[in-house]
């Protein structure tokens, strides 16, 4: 991308009205470029390899990778989410994802449909087993939807930005279901304690990239939000 050649041959020590059009057209080529990063946050799955059931992912920039966990950067973005309050994963999944899936098949203020994207999200409580407790679901809104998407009909189902972050993540090759949550939040929260990292409490995230039927090559994540500086001993 070039700057128009009458921006690019105009002293910056000008004080002339040639320098203010420069001026506007350099604020609008930065504004520009400013845009286009933006686009980059929700983008190609052939950019992520473990992407391959939908045509946009969410993107990230990974910051350290250590024998145990990775630490990425996400910038912040938008999705369609539900809350659901229950005992356990299982038991909000499948109405969770029947609201959201409703969401993208037309049930919002535009009647359109909405392509499915990776990773589905859901937001884990850390609990004792026998309290109920709120647990939330949510659809990554593809690049075309993010700066203005429809608004969901159904009253459960809402529109958040998530703000951007920075995540300790460790993956996994199983379905996402309460066992394998519990086994791998584990192993993850306690690899973090080991390497002194803090990060934010009382819950995680766990990030699905296919859908449910078997197959194998499965990628499934596991996120802890951090806190301070990231800690990247051992990196990579």
């Amino acid at each position: 991308m070039r700057l128009p050649a009458t921006c690019k041959e105009i002293p910056v020590w000008d004080t002339d009205s040639s320098t203010l059009s420069c001026n506007i057209c350099l604020s609008g080529f930065i504004g520009l470029l400013l845009v286009l990063t933006a686009e980059a946050k929700v983008g190609n799955s052939s950019l992520l390899e473990f992407c391959r059931e939908t045509e946009q992912c969410l993107l990230f920039d990974l910051i350290c990778k250590t024998p145990k966990y990775e630490v990425r950067h996400y910038d912040s973005v938008k999705w369609v989410s539900t809350d659901y309050t229950t005992f356990s994963m299982e038991l909000m999944m499948v109405p969770s994802f029947w609201r959201l899936y409703g969401y993208i098949t037309g049930e919002n203020d535009k009647g359109q449909k909405i392509n499915m994207t990776a990773p589905v999200l859901m937001k884990i409580p850390e609990k004792s087993i026998f309290k109920r407790d709120v647990y939330t679901m949510s659809f990554l809104l593809p690049e075309e939807y993010q700066m203005n998407p429809p608004k969901p009909t159904n009253n459960a189902v809402y529109i958040q930005e998530m703000p951007a972050m920075n995540v300790y993540v460790l993956s996994h090759g199983e379905m996402m279901h309460t066992f394998s949550d519990n086994k791998y939040s584990k192993e993850l929260s306690t690899a973090l304690d080991t390497a002194r990292a803090q990060y934010r409490k009382g819950f995680h995230y766990t990030a699905g990239y296919d859908s449910p039927k078997p197959k194998k090559n499965r990628h499934s994540e596991v996120w802890y939000v951090v806190e301070g500086d990231p800690v990247c001993s051992g990196s990579e």
